[in-house]
């Protein structure tokens, strides 16, 4: 089925969206999530931003179940289009104590503490829970991860938006971000992005992951399921078993991991 688009709206959004979304004009849009009529254990979205996010992160399984929730929030953003000075903030430049990485929050220069990363089109990152992180201005992207709702603010730049430092420190893993979860792709590949333990991803022309629930997310071209119909802006949801007419179409295709944990 094709999954519904839910626009979000956020001070640091966007007006006016491409072509492909029927966002209203005059709504500063954020992200673009693809929601169903039931609880789904993963989430696709889109994401574009005029300014920079938050500097935050985000709980793994075991910490969110301990503050009541079902489950952490693990994360991966394959960039579509970036403006050339486009930047994301992802781990610390060095290891600090949970100490000095709250008073960097309290007084503004956790900024200098973030390590900004240059990006453009192709480029992927994936992100643990745990990774203090922050997506640059001027980024269109595509975002999949765990489907939970759950983040924590560590430094917001002045706006008037609640923090949650207590959480956020708790959980987070203040140090530098691993060099081997950054990847680069061409256009023409085919790669398996992710083989975590909560899904798998991958960067195809042709349907993967036949015998499980899968996202279908058209890059370029078009893909069918049955009678509904995708292409860039869209997402379908597929099950297991179901074929996916691709005629070479770029997708991104994901879905839960054969291993995934209960």
């Amino acid at each position: 089925m094709k999954l519904n688009r839910q626009y979000l709206e956020k001070p640091w959004g966007r007006f006016g969206l491409p072509s492909m979304f029927d966002a209203p004009p005059e709504e500063q849009i954020g992200e673009v999530w693809f929601t169903g009529g039931e609880d789904l254990p993963l989430l696709a979205k889109y994401i574009f931003t005029s300014e920079r996010l938050s500097i935050q992160d985000h709980p793994d399984d075991e910490q969110a179940r301990a503050r009541g929730l079902t489950q952490g929030k693990t994360e991966c953003w394959y960039i579509l289009d970036a403006e050339p000075d486009a930047v994301l903030g992802l781990g610390l430049n060095r290891e600090v104590s949970k100490e000095e990485l709250r008073a960097s929050a309290l007084d503004g220069s956790i900024e200098q503490l973030i390590d900004w990363r240059p990006v453009k089109a192709g480029d992927f990152f994936f992100v643990p829970a745990g990774t203090v992180h922050a997506i640059g201005a001027g980024i269109s992207l595509l975002e999949f991860q765990q489907n939970a709702d759950v983040t924590y603010r560590l430094y917001d730049y002045g706006r008037p938006r609640e923090l949650h430092l207590d959480d956020g420190i708790a959980v987070a893993s203040p140090g530098p971000y691993p060099d081997e979860l950054v990847q680069h792709l061409s256009p023409n590949e085919d790669r398996i992005l992710v083989e975590g333990p909560h899904f798998i991803l991958a960067h195809s022309h042709q349907d993967v992951f036949g015998d499980r629930q899968r996202w279908v997310i058209p890059i370029e071209g078009e893909v069918s399921a049955g009678a509904d119909v995708a292409v860039p802006g869209d997402c379908l949801l597929i099950e297991p078993g179901e074929t996916v007419a691709t005629n070479e179409a770029r997708m991104l295709i994901g879905a839960v991991s054969s291993n995934r944990s209960a």
